[in-house]
């Protein structure tokens, strides 16, 4: 299947490429009529917090809609600005967007004990995620503009989060960049070195435009779009890598470029086709988590794959068509020349690797596996949870209303929690008051604010730690599990503890919770496609073991960097969902580099039944387009770190460590190693497996 498609694709190169084209413009601009609908949904039925937030929607709480705060600092005292500072809160009441304004003046309890640092409470008409960019801004540039002669004026909220949030900077193209100059080095022709770039721009231009349109059709979380371009320009280069090198082996053999094309699509499409399955597999595992905006996300991924996937199978052979014969004369050329200067024959120095670590595979072995352990051992104490502005640049506004508040309230006014007394009555809230009053740990709470229909009220907790303070998040633990239950009691009533700290602890314990199934789910599969591929136990459980250590060593490197602060990083918690999208993603991309390695191995080993002599063979022919296409990866992983959104940059750096490790450490050590200790046991299979198990070849036997 894979020889004819891409004989269509090459004799039919200009067909190809014009469908190619005609489609990626087509989709982009019915992207562009339709316009795209991405939403985030962090909804977890069941949990307090989202019960909370439900409850406080049916009744008519003020607390259920979003808010702003303008902060104010003056250091001789906020009272004597106000004539500056109310006409610009009547001009924000005015703005579109605006539904209320509440005035520090009106409000003591919105001025500090000092009188120096205020806020006024701005009333949105909707939701974060539905009131217009735009309109946030005009509240930010005109809160701002009474700031002078002493005054200080900021607006904090998570609109103003949004409103501020920038793309993904220079990221894209420093990437593209990179693995443009590897590949130019790899094979010494622009030319060449254009094709797996030029293939993974058209996959990942098709999947914008999909994938905007799909977001009209299921939830997908507004952070996807970079995200996919981050996955789909790494795995696009790497899969146009992998058949372009095979391609470039079949013309040093002496074949015809049409020729070379079919045999590289039979032999590495194979291959390409294998690794891409593995992938949206391991995406797909996203979905047992039952959280919205990651099965989005999820999707969303998994179709860039397969976007990506089917540009390696169909648009690469077309444009090996058209540009084959200047590729195999410049192959050709380069060929003569390492032949004039008597240079070893291409992957003697692998070779020679391979048998430096086979002669002490153990040394290798227990080297590799401590130093990724050490690694990992940080991940031990990684904390979920969500960035806020207190991990903001700080210059920018909702950073600096941030400190205000804190410097002003208390560092737990940023996050407080949101306590719903339902039923009970007035005395059961006040009651409420009380109690939480007297618990450790929370500084002050607030009277309870009765909702509309008089049926509930909520109490405001505002805790002595921060929202990410590790503190906050015992307190959220002991409200539920000591100090609220007995209040039931006495009561009669029921507590819910709500607000967006409780729910990021909320959402943090669900990913946790659930991903001892995510991983058995995403190891089990990928397992099973192995034993089926390579019909052995042991090589299954050994790729499964080691892309788990990667995987953890990975993550151990982001807790080091986010969590605990290395290289001047602002500290907090790790994004509730980076492990699990890094685990999907890394575990799926591993598998590429095993499948390619192994399958080399393995046709060794079916051709001589020589264990060692088949590893060698193995490396020797996939070490340099491995190393290649995992440095390509790493350059583009690792250029999102350069983007101003905390969440991707703890993306680039897990995908691009783990990358590094898996290449460098895994490939190129421990396997080898574990496949020399394992000889001739590494391909056992029992009797009745062998006679039920259907054959699936990867690669093309030779002839």
């Amino acid at each position: 299947m894979f020889e004819r498609l891409a004989a269509f694709s090459h004799r039919h190169r200009w067909r190809a490429l014009s469908l190619w084209v005609a489609a990626v413009i087509g989709v982009t601009a019915v992207a562009g009529l339709v316009g795209s609908d991405y939403h985030n949904d962090f909804s977890l039925p069941g949990t307090d917090s989202q019960s909370a937030r439900t409850l406080l929607e049916e009744h008519g709480a003020a607390q259920a809609g979003d808010v702003v705060q303008i902060v104010l600092k003056d250091g001789s005292g906020v009272e004597g600005a106000r004539d500056r500072v109310e006409p610009m809160l009547d001009e924000v009441a005015g703005l579109p967007g605006v539904t209320d304004v509440r005035s520090p003046y009106e409000d003591r309890a919105a001025v500090s004990e000092d009188g120096t640092i205020a806020y006024a409470t701005v009333t949105l008409d909707g939701t974060s995620r539905e009131v217009a960019k735009e309109d946030v801004r005009k509240v930010i540039d005109t809160a701002e503009s009474v700031a002078g002669d002493g005054l200080e004026a900021s607006v904090g909220g998570d609109a103003v989060r949004e409103a501020e949030e920038g793309g993904g900077g220079p990221a894209e193209g420093a990437g593209i960049l990179g693995a443009l100059v590897i590949l130019v080095f790899l094979f010494g022709s622009l030319v060449a070195a254009s094709l797996p770039v030029v293939t993974a721009l058209f996959a990942v231009g098709g999947s914008i435009g999909l994938i905007a349109l799909a977001s009209h059709l299921a939830n997908v979380a507004d952070f996807t779009p970079p995200i996919m371009m981050l996955v789909g320009l790494g795995v696009g280069i790497d899969y146009a890598l992998l058949i372009f090198s095979r391609y470039r082996g079949e013309l040093l053999k002496g074949v015809t470029p049409e020729q070379a094309t079919r045999t590289a699509l039979d032999a590495a499409g194979r291959t390409v086709f294998f690794a891409g399955c593995t992938v949206i597999i391991a995406l797909m595992g996203l979905v047992a988590l039952g959280i919205g905006s990651l099965q989005g996300v999820a999707l969303a991924v998994a179709l860039t794959v397969l976007v990506t996937m089917l540009a390696s199978l169909t648009l690469l052979p077309a444009l090996l068509g058209v540009f084959g014969k200047r590729i195999h004369r410049h192959v050709m050329e380069r060929a003569a020349k390492r032949e004039r200067r008597n240079r070893p024959p291409e992957g003697a120095r692998w070779r020679r690797w391979a048998e430096r670590v086979q002669r002490r595979p153990w040394a290798a072995l227990l080297l590799s596996v401590v130093a990724l352990g050490a690694l990992a051992a940080p991940a031990a104490g990684l904390r979920l949870g969500f960035a806020d502005a207190g991990n903001d640049a700080e210059s920018t506004t909702s950073r600096k209303a941030y400190d205000l508040l804190a410097e002003g309230f208390g560092p737990g006014f940023n996050g407080p929690l949101v306590i719903v007394a339902d039923g009970g009555g007035r005395p059961a809230a006040e009651r409420l008051q009380s109690a939480l009053a007297e618990t450790p740990g929370i500084a002050a709470a607030s009277p309870p604010i009765p909702a509309e229909d008089g049926s509930l009220a909520t109490v405001m907790a505002f805790p002595d730690s921060a929202p990410q303070a590790e503190a906050t998040s015992d307190l959220v633990a002991a409200l539920r599990g000591d100090v609220l239950p007995a209040l039931e009691r006495e009561t009669g009533a029921e507590f819910l503890v709500g607000g967006s700290t409780a729910a990021t602890e909320d959402f943090a314990h669900t990913v946790a919770d659930r991903m001892p199934l995510f991983v058995a789910i995403v190891v089990g599969l990928s397992a099973l496609l192995l034993l089926l591929v390579f019909r052995s136990v042991l090589i299954p459980l050994k790729a499964a073991l080691l892309n788990l250590v990667s995987i953890g060593a990975a993550l151990g490197v982001i807790t080091l960097v986010f969590q605990h602060g290395w290289f001047g990083v602002e500290p907090g918690p790790i994004e509730a969902f980076i492990p699990v999208m890094i685990f999907a993603i890394v575990f799926g991309l591993s598998m590429d580099y095993e499948v390619f390695l192994l399958s080399r191995i393995h046709e060794e080993w079916q051709r001589t039944k020589n264990p060692e002599a088949a590893v060698r063979e193995g490396l020797a022919a996939t070490g340099k387009v491995i190393t290649a296409a995992a440095a390509i990866m790493i350059v583009v992983f690792a250029a999102f770190i350069l983007s101003p959104d905390r969440m991707l940059q703890q993306f680039g750096l897990g995908l691009a460590v783990a990358i590094l490790l898996d290449a460098l450490v895994i490939r190129c050590l421990i396997v080898p190693a574990a496949m020399q200790l394992l000889g001739r046991r590494a391909w056992w299979l029992p009797g009745r497996l062998r006679t039920l198990l259907p054959k699936v070849e990867l690669e093309r036997r030779a002839t």
